[in-house]
């Protein structure tokens, strides 16, 4: 026995502890049964991660999905952030392709997004109060699993799905210039999808989904502000913080105390009802995204400043700014040809 690794003696001993405890009697075995839908009464959500290369740079994003049980369709979206602005916006993503919501329970994991703590071992959940507020506000009914691998087969239909629209359209990493243009592919392949038949079916996800909408809620008539707002003051660099990360506005509203915006994937800097920034998600914790443009009034003041800039510095990184261009922004003069001399 001295060359049988620590390892194999616990695998083999987690696997076989449960089989004595049945064959003695004294455990029930694991059954699985089999489930059957109506159309339009259930639904699956979840989250997996995904890689991506955005403008050059190897990135991981949150891949969100809300899978529909009687048909087998599913929505997905990518966002920057897997919070709480990214699960209310798949939802309301999924709810518009799908043309409403379904009428019976939607399964879900203890997210922190929806569930503020878990009360003992049973189904009860303190809920945070936004997301009683949004699943109130379209006339959703979670049911929550039990926390653990024990829950994972509670929703395997979604986590099953994810894997498999991972493998399909993620290997190889996408390559990709913004996220907008991630999941406007993605709405393609989630079209393209409705005419792939699930294991043994008769029929395709389509021609189910067909069959399955008419059952499904109507959506409110109302919109439900699935942001965050926040009141930040401009520091003497010209940047906000939002959530560790730093965002730049114009160098006229430094002092002052702006309202942002915060979605899943951009933020929006207003001041009052005015729109005066508008800035990508970052996908770090204490980073900054700056905006050459934002800076340029400084800069006509305090021309030495220039060359050392951390804002030029990103310019350049994002090819706005080029070395054939003058300090100054504009491009150097192009010479003129002479023309030619008229044929006699």
């Amino acid at each position: 026995m001295d060359d049988v690794s620590y390892q194999v003696v616990r695998a083999y001993v987690a696997k076989r502890k449960p089989e004595i405890r049945v064959e003695a009697g004294r455990g029930p075995a694991q059954v699985f049964i089999e489930q059957s839908h109506l159309a339009g009464a259930e639904a699956e959500v979840d989250f997996g991660e995904v890689a991506v290369r955005l403008r050059g740079e190897l990135v991981k994003c949150h891949l969100f999905c809300l899978r529909l049980s009687f048909s087998g369709k599913a929505v997905h979206r990518v966002f920057a952030s897997g919070g709480q602005e990214a699960f209310f916006e798949g939802h309301e993503h999924a709810f518009r392709v799908l043309g409403g919501v379904p009428f019976g329970k939607i399964r879900y994991d203890n997210l922190k997004a929806a569930v503020a703590s878990v009360l003992g071992f049973t189904r009860r959940r303190v809920e945070t109060d936004r997301w009683t507020a949004f699943r109130s506000h379209y006339g959703v009914e979670p049911f929550y699993c039990t926390p653990g691998i024990e829950g994972a087969h509670e929703k395997g239909g979604v986590e099953g799905q994810i894997g498999w629209f991972r493998r399909n359209h993620f290997v190889p990493v996408p390559e990709i210039d913004s996220l907008a243009h991630l999941n406007m592919l993605i709405d393609e392949w989630d079209l393209a999808d409705e005419a792939r038949r699930i294991g043994t079916r008769p029929r395709t996800i389509g021609e189910l989904f067909a069959v399955e909408r008419p059952s499904l809620k109507p959506l409110p008539v109302e919109t439900f502000e699935t942001g965050r707002w926040f009141t930040p003051r401009v520091d003497r660099f010209s940047q906000i913080t939002v959530r560790t990360n730093r965002y730049s506005v114009p160098t006229r509203f430094i002092g002052r105390q702006v309202r942002v915006l915060l979605h899943a994937s951009e933020l929006v800097v207003f001041d009052g009802r005015t729109e005066i920034a508008q800035h990508e998600r970052l996908l770090t914790k204490s980073g900054s995204r700056l905006e050459l443009d934002h800076y340029l009034e400084a800069l006509l003041r305090k021309p030495g400043a220039l060359p050392g800039a951390t804002v030029l510095e990103q310019a350049r990184a994002a090819g706005q700014f080029t070395p054939i261009q003058k300090p100054g922004g504009q491009p150097p003069a192009t010479p003129t040809a002479t023309p030619p001399a008229p044929a006699l």
